[in-house]
């Protein structure tokens, strides 16, 4: 049996990782999409970087297929994707995952938003509920 950090560690291996400055380079640019993995919850509770699609991990190899019955158009052939999670372990399978389905290019952030969060990238405080 694998261990998660064993598929972890192998995915980094053959995934390409970002910086948090070479990401803020690319953020606000027109085409590269920024795509946020983290749970609903820890949006709610951490915030977000601006202008990040929100696509729950859970979801996605079904939002970026277009075959797909939950196909998002967000998810157009040949644009860039540069995913995040919290710490970067859940975007670094999911951008091995969307390499396997023939997406390119695609990367991910290193540390992922906590990192992004530390560095002083911008980022939308949370919304309290009501």
């Amino acid at each position: 049996m694998k261990t998660a950090q064993q598929l972890v560690d192998e995915a980094l291996a053959q995934v390409r990782t970002l910086s948090v400055e070479e990401a803020r380079a690319l953020h606000g640019q027109e085409g590269p999409l920024f795509v946020d993995l983290r749970d609903v919850r820890e949006l709610e509770r951490e915030g977000a970087v601006p202008g990040a699609f929100h696509a729950p991990r859970g979801m996605l190899e079904f939002w970026v297929d277009p075959e797909s019955i939950y196909f998002k158009p967000v998810f157009v052939p040949g644009r860039q994707l540069v995913l995040f999670c919290a710490a970067g372990w859940r975007s670094a399978l999911a951008t091995k995952t969307l390499q396997d389905m023939g997406l390119d290019p695609v990367c991910h952030i290193e540390g992922g938003f906590k990192a992004w969060r530390e560095a002083g990238a911008p980022v939308v405080p949370p919304v309290k509920k009501a």
